[in-house]
C-alpha cells in the first residue's frame, strides 16, 4: 500500500537516509556479509534510492534492479541514481508480483517494505522464487508491536490484520522455503534478518 502524507515525509528526509546508511545497512552487512555470486541484486520497495546506493557501495553488488509501488518514489530514485545508470534498472512494481524469471537474483533486499503488504506471505514467496539457489535475502522489518501500537496506528496507514512479530516473520520465511541465517530484534518493534534459499 502507498504511504500516507506523514510517512512520505518520514521516509524522505535526511534523518531517514542517515539511519539507512549508518544503522540499517551496516547491521545487515554484519549479519549477512557482502553479496555472493555474480552480484545481481533486487531491492523491493526502493523508495528514493538510498538503499540502492548502499547495496552498490557497501555490499559489492555488480548491478541492482529495484522497484517501488509509488511512481513518485521511482522518479526521485531515477534522479538520485543517475550516476549509476549503467548498473541500475528501476520500475514501478508490486512485491507480490515481481516481473522476473525464477532464480534471477543473487540477493534480494527489503528495507522495511513487507509490513506494508496485506498478503505478506505472498511477498515472501515471490522473493524466494526470484532468488537463485543459494541466494540471500537481507531484510529490515517493522513488527506488529509497532504497527498495532495505538499511536502509530492512528498516524500511519499500515495493514492491521495478520501482522507479524519476530516469531511469525521467521516462521513465514521458513514456510516459504527460506532458511534463517541471522535475526536481530530491536525493542520488539523492529528486526533485521538474513535468510538463504537452499541449494537443491
Amino acid at each position: 500500500m502507498l504511504l500516507n502524507r506523514l510517512e512520505w515525509v518520514a521516509m524522505n528526509n535526511p534523518v531517514r537516509a542517515a539511519i539507512q546508511r549508518h544503522v540499517e545497512a551496516p547491521c545487515l552487512l554484519s549479519l549477512g556479509g557482502p553479496v555472493r555470486g555474480g552480484g545481481r541484486v533486487l531491492e523491493v520497495g526502493c523508495g528514493r534510492g538510498v538503499g540502492v546506493e548502499r547495496i552498490l557501495r557497501l555490499f559489492g553488488a555488480q548491478s541492482v534492479e529495484a522497484f517501488d509501488l509509488d511512481p513518485r518514489m521511482i522518479s526521485l530514485a531515477r534522479r538520485r541514481l543517475r550516476a549509476h545508470a549503467g548498473k541500475v534498472r528501476l520500475w514501478v512494481g508490486d512485491v507480490t508480483r515481481i516481473p522476473a524469471a525464477d532464480g534471477r537474483y543473487d540477493a534480494v533486499f527489503d528495507f522495511g517494505i513487507i509490513h506494508h503488504v496485506p498478503r505478506w506471505r505472498d511477498a515472501l514467496a515471490e522473493i524466494r522464487r526470484v532468488l537463485k539457489p543459494g541466494g540471500r535475502f537481507y531484510g529490515e522489518e517493522v513488527l506488529a508491536r509497532f504497527v498495532l501500537h495505538p499511536v502509530w496506528r492512528r498516524l500511519l496507514d499500515h495493514p492491521q490484520e495478520d501482522r507479524f512479530d519476530g516469531a511469525a516473520l521467521t516462521a513465514g520465511l521458513r514456510e516459504c522455503g527460506l532458511t534463517l541465517v541471522a535475526w536481530k530484534p530491536f525493542l520488539s518493534w523492529f528486526g533485521w534478518f538474513v535468510a538463504d534459499k537452499a541449494v537443491p
